[in-house]
């Protein structure tokens, strides 16, 4: 969204001038005169008020034409965990199963406050809900192993079983003795702003930007066809889909090899499984996708299931445009798709010239 109040925009200014990093993903400012776009710490020379727009999210600057600053880079720093935050995390890293408390933070001149308004804005969730659920993780991991409940709860600090058991049911939606899948959500940062990744034990089901407008509505989907709760932490899947789409976004991968837990309908399945066959660098279009599939008279279906997939770049429908060559509609934004064709058309083009 566009910020259009003018004392608001001259406090940025000023922030900007200033290089405050307090502002730092608050807001981001369109450089008229170069057409990039920027956070508050940037350290390139400063533009004149008059040259200047600003804006709430990295999608709006996309959407205005503005490309990401080579110098701050804002869709990757802008989100990314300031020193604050890593020091906090830093301390669950190193007692995994132990709980953090407020006084413990202080403690190491940490504000719980600032940590407790940053895991809400950027994970909806307050800290000491993080790190029941990091606990509630490393559990799950420890029960599928073989170790006994009551085992697990005394070792991960709960004084009682059933205070361990109420607190991992309501989390899990199952009781500890249960078995039952759960789906792992991990937040990263990637040049086109932040993303989730969701994955089972069997393979990756979610990869959208965080701004997606839609994305509520994917959880509760998932949530309802895995028959499973979603909760923050990561698995071997979350972490090869981060360092792949790192290789992706470097222009060192162009195939990805992750593992895909998709639910669907047969036809969707069919649908998602064509885009995968678009080769990296070109694109296609409904009816040609529609064809691919034997489904020729399918257009209308096949753009519903174009527009159901979940696992953005690696079922890549951003390859999927209009049959006159005009951009269509993108779950992530048409300046965000039009950033990725661009991106893996240039990366063909460098490795053409690299073999001639």
């Amino acid at each position: 969204m566009k910020v259009l109040d003018n004392d608001q925009c001259n406090v940025w200014y000023q922030a900007l001038l200033e290089r405050d990093s307090e502002y730092t993903g608050v807001f981001f400012v369109g450089v008229k005169t170069t057409g990039v776009f920027c956070i508050s710490v940037c350290r390139a020379r400063k533009p004149k008020r008059e040259n200047v727009e600003f804006y709430k999210d990295v999608k709006s600057a996309l959407d205005a034409g503005f490309r990401p600053c080579k110098v701050c880079k804002p869709t990757e720093n802008a989100h990314s965990a300031p020193l604050f935050i890593e020091q906090a995390l830093e301390l669950v890293r190193a007692n995994p199963k132990a709980r953090i408390s407020d006084t413990e933070l202080r403690k190491q001149s940490i504000s719980p406050e600032r940590v407790r308004r940053w895991f809400l804005q950027h994970h909806g969730i307050t800290f000491q809900a993080f790190q029941r659920m990091q606990r509630v993780n490393i559990a799950l991991q420890e029960l599928k192993g073989g170790r006994s409940a009551t085992e697990v709860a005394f070792d991960s600090g709960y004084e009682s079983l059933s205070g361990f058991g109420y607190t991992y049911k309501r989390i899990t939606g199952a009781a500890p003795t249960e078995q039952r899948d759960v789906i792992m959500i991990h937040r990263f940062t990637t040049p086109l702003g932040p993303m989730f990744v969701c994955a089972t034990e069997r393979g990756v089901c979610l990869l959208e930007f965080t701004d997606r407008r839609m994305l509520e509505t994917e959880f509760r989907d998932l949530q309802r066809l895995l028959k499973a709760r979603i909760m923050s932490g990561q698995n071997s899947h979350t972490r090869q889909a981060e360092n792949e789409m790192s290789e992706y976004f470097s222009g060192t991968r162009q195939q990805f090899d992750l593992q895909l837990d998709t639910p669907g309908s047969d036809f969707q399945q069919a649908v998602w499984q064509g885009l995968r066959a678009i080769p990296y660098g070109q694109t296609s279009h409904y009816q040609a996708l529609a064809g691919q599939i034997e489904k020729p008279n399918a257009v209308r279906a096949v753009a519903a299931a174009n527009g159901a997939n979940r696992v953005a770049i690696v079922i890549p429908c951003h390859r999927i445009i209009g049959k006159d060559g005009t951009m269509t509609g993108y779950g992530g934004g048409v300046a965000r798709k039009e950033w990725l064709i661009k991106h893996e058309q240039t990366m063909c083009h460098d490795a053409d010239q690299k073999q001639k």
